[in-house]
């Protein structure tokens, strides 16, 4: 196949008309102009210029019959490397994001408002899920970039760090719970207590389940919830006492609907971490949300 290259040369030489002034055109000695025409004629089995006095002319059964479709075709190639380097330089196209409900709502919202009123060209799409269905995403590239519960492993994607700490905690109602308010209390005499947990597959209520091992104890919910905003309701009403990020129960322990149980020793805190599909270029758009977070 001819080397792309040739052809360039000869759209040079035709546009210009002179050897001299294509190799002007293409930072490249005149002699190497001259030997990349001979070797494209050469390859191509014919004529493609006629050498004259007045400089270099198409011929008409060779250079004249292949000009219009090397000028398109080249115009077609340096259209797609325009793109290529408009991706790497700009903010454009569409960002999928995915992230549990929960953290697009508490970590990621601020941070999304913010990235769409710099780069409003960019379309984000947001992907809801938990977070091994956001590893998914990211393995299957249905996804561009996703904020994980930690810990976790996965040597199918690439880490990029953490974007957040979470403290669990657990939250009870002052009318049905006030004699605990002020109290220091056994982590595990809370088993005494109705306790709302979330679903016993997410990677929170693993990472509880691990902490409590290590103390040889274990903690059994009365009602496991599918979403930390349930539990936030139900803890509310007095139904039980909640396991949930500090975090996502801020508002409702400033107001005093809640408070915080003074538990001995404290849960362990967590992460939220950034996660790319493995071996994957991140386009401009990606890499500036990205840099909101560092």
């Amino acid at each position: 196949m001819v080397n792309i290259e040739l052809y360039r040369v000869f759209y040079t030489v035709a546009k210009c008309g002179s050897l001299t002034r294509a190799a002007e055109e293409l930072f490249i000695s005149q002699p190497a102009v001259s030997q990349a025409i001979k070797q494209l004629e050469g390859q191509l089995g014919t004529p493609l210029f006629n050498r004259t006095h007045r400089g270099m002319e198409l011929t008409a059964q060779g250079g004249k019959l292949i000009y219009a479709q090397v000028e398109e075709a080249l115009s077609l190639l340096d259209g797609a490397e325009n793109k290529l380097i408009e991706l790497k330089t700009t903010a454009s196209g569409t960002l999928r994001i995915g992230a549990t409900d929960s953290i697009f709502s508490n970590i990621l919202a601020d941070k999304i408002v913010e990235y769409n009123k710099k780069y409003p060209a960019v379309h984000i799409e947001l992907i809801t899920g938990t977070t091994p269905e956001t590893l998914t995403q990211l393995k299957d590239n249905k996804c561009d970039i996703g904020f994980i519960n930690m810990p976790i492993e996965d040597k199918d994607v690439s880490f990029k760090g953490t974007v957040a700490h979470l403290s669990d905690v657990f939250v009870a109602s002052p009318v049905r719970f006030a004699s605990l308010k002020g109290v220091k209390v056994p982590l595990s005499k809370l088993q005494e207590y109705p306790l709302l947990m979330i679903e016993s597959n997410t990677v929170a209520r693993r990472a509880l389940a691990a902490f409590m091992q290590s103390l040889g104890a274990v903690l059994s919910p009365d009602i496991e919830v599918a979403n930390w905003d349930l539990m936030l309701k139900f803890a509310r009403c007095g139904m039980g006492i909640g396991c949930i990020p500090r975090e996502y129960a801020a508002a409702l322990l400033d107001s005093g609907e809640l408070f915080e149980v003074d538990v001995s020793p404290a849960l362990p805190v967590r992460a939220v971490g950034m996660a790319l599909p493995k071996n994957v270029a991140a386009p401009y758009a990606l890499r500036e949300f990205m840099n909101m977070f560092v």
